[in-house]
């Protein structure tokens, strides 16, 4: 079953929820998660969400906006009938003395999704790597949160229902299979130029960040460089 498609004929943000369907956000997939949710147990529908920073800043930048966390969490849960949402947020930051600029302003931003919001805040400092190459001696900056995330979505299995992640990195297919075959909804939010072609269509259903109007907050403003 399909919900209306939109006025201007464009694509919906949602991509296939099942074999030979597609949903569109503005009908459809509100009534699939309205049949999905009757089938669930008396606890409802549990949802938890993986949060990849990393991978989700490129689409804030494609976007020219800051995702809304809090706009973010109420769509989830009006929109997955969650009866408990909890949200798990990944993320690499510069070591102090590393940057000419303070970086109190993001330690203040994961004390907000901790405390403000709610969310489990997974943080490391990114490693610094020195490089030697044909070009002289660099450091590369690394920051992979892979492992704690699917830690995470393992360790904790038997609490949700449905899975959802804000990443478009292909590493992740092991585990979104993984979790199918373990009974589990999967869902995939990220954005077109930041998405694999397998991710993309190895979950229960894709939606892509940059048509969804509302889980936007402020325009994002670059850091002017110190020319010195």
């Amino acid at each position: 079953m399909t919900g209306a498609a939109p006025a201007d004929g464009g694509l919906s943000p949602w991509g296939k929820i099942a074999k030979g369907a597609v949903f569109w956000y503005n009908g459809g997939m509100k009534e699939y998660f309205e049949k999905f949710v009757q089938k669930t147990d008396a606890g409802g529908n549990v949802v938890y969400v993986f949060i990849d920073a990393s991978n989700l800043w490129q689409a804030q930048k494609a976007k020219g906006r800051f995702l809304d966390y809090e706009k973010t969490l109420n769509f989830i849960k009006q929109n997955f009938k969650a009866s408990l949402v909890k949200v798990f947020y990944y993320t690499a930051y510069p070591a102090d003395g590393t940057r000419n600029y303070s970086l109190d302003g993001k330690h203040r931003f994961f004390t907000f999704l901790k405390k403000g919001l709610g969310f489990e805040v997974r943080k490391k400092e990114l490693k610094r790597i020195n490089i030697i190459d044909e070009y002289g001696e660099s450091i590369k900056e690394k920051g992979d949160m892979d492992v704690e995330i699917t830690i995470d979505a393992i360790h904790y299995l038997k609490k949700y229902h449905t899975a959802i992640f804000f990443t478009g990195d292909s590493d992740f297919l092991a585990l979104v299979s993984y979790l199918k075959r373990n009974n589990k909804k999967v869902f995939i939010f990220s954005s077109r130029n930041n998405i694999s072609e397998e991710l993309r269509t190895g979950g229960d259903g894709y939606s892509d960040v940059l048509k969804i109007d509302n889980i936007w907050g402020r325009e994002l403003k670059y850091r002017k460089r110190d020319d010195k």
